[in-house]
C-alpha cells in the first residue's frame, strides 16, 4: 500500500497526541507541523481535516489547531466501559482453568516486560499498559467484546500517557497495581474490586468509579 504524504502527516500527528508529545490544549500551526514533518502545507490541512473529523482537535482558520483535552465525562465513559468489558472477561476465563493458566503466564510476561521499560519512556511504558488489560480482555472469548475494547484503545493510551507525565509515582503504581491484578485473576470479584481502585487512581478521576 502507498502512502501519501497527507497520510504520513496524519499518522505523525495523531502518534504525537496518543503519547502525549502534543498536549490536550495545545495550539499548533499548518507552518510548524510542515516543518516538523518536512512537507508543504497542502498535505498538513489534508490531516487537519482529518483529524479533526475524528475529534483529535479543533481548526480555528488563521490561528491553527487545537488538541482537544480529554474531557472529564470522556474519561469517566472510557474507564466504565473497561471495567465492564474486563470484569465480563476475567469472569469467563475463570471458569476455563487451561485458559486462564495461559493467561497468567502471559500477565507474567508483561508484567516483567513493563517492568525494564524506562520511567521516561511513556509511549512504551502506556503500550505495555494497555497490552496487559488486552490480554485479559482477549482471554475473555468474546469478539465483539473484544472488538468494542480495540475501539477504545487509541483513547485508553492517551490517557495513560498522559497520566504519566505527572511523574514515576503514575508508573510505580500502574506497575504495582498491575501485580495484584495479575494475582486476583483467579477471583473475579477480587478482580474486579481491585480494577475499579485501580482505574481510578491511576486516572486520578473525581468521586471514582462507584
Amino acid at each position: 500500500m502507498t502512502y501519501s504524504a497527507a497520510d504520513r502527516v496524519y499518522a505523525d500527528v495523531k502518534e504525537l497526541i496518543l503519547t502525549g508529545g502534543l498536549a490536550g490544549g495545545e495550539l499548533i500551526s499548518e507552518g510548524e507541523i510542515a516543518e516538523r514533518c518536512a512537507v508543504s502545507r497542502t498535505p498538513v490541512r489534508e490531516a487537519f481535516l482529518r483529524l479533526s473529523a475524528e475529534g483529535w482537535m479543533r481548526l480555528y482558520p488563521k490561528r491553527g489547531a487545537l488538541i482537544v483535552p480529554i474531557g472529564d465525562r470522556e474519561a469517566r465513559d472510557v474507564l466504565d466501559a473497561r471495567v465492564a468489558i474486563e470484569s465480563h472477561a476475567a469472569r469467563s476465563v475463570a471458569g476455563r482453568p487451561a485458559e486462564l493458566a495461559q493467561l497468567s503466564e502471559r500477565l507474567r510476561d508483561n508484567l516483567a516486560q513493563h517492568a525494564d521499560v524506562s520511567r521516561s519512556d511513556t509511549a512504551e511504558f502506556a503500550r505495555l499498559d494497555a497490552e496487559f488489560h488486552q490480554l485479559i480482555v482477549a482471554a475473555g472469548g468474546n469478539a465483539i467484546l473484544s472488538e468494542v475494547y480495540v475501539s477504545l484503545r487509541e483513547r485508553h493510551r492517551r490517557m495513560t500517557a498522559s497520566r504519566l507525565q505527572a511523574g514515576a509515582a503514575v508508573a510505580d503504581t500502574i506497575l504495582d497495581d498491575h501485580a495484584r491484578l495479575a494475582e486476583a485473576i483467579t477471583d473475579p470479584e477480587a478482580f474486579t474490586e481491585l480494577l475499579i481502585t485501580h482505574l481510578s487512581t491511576v486516572h486520578d478521576l473525581p468521586g471514582g468509579l462507584r
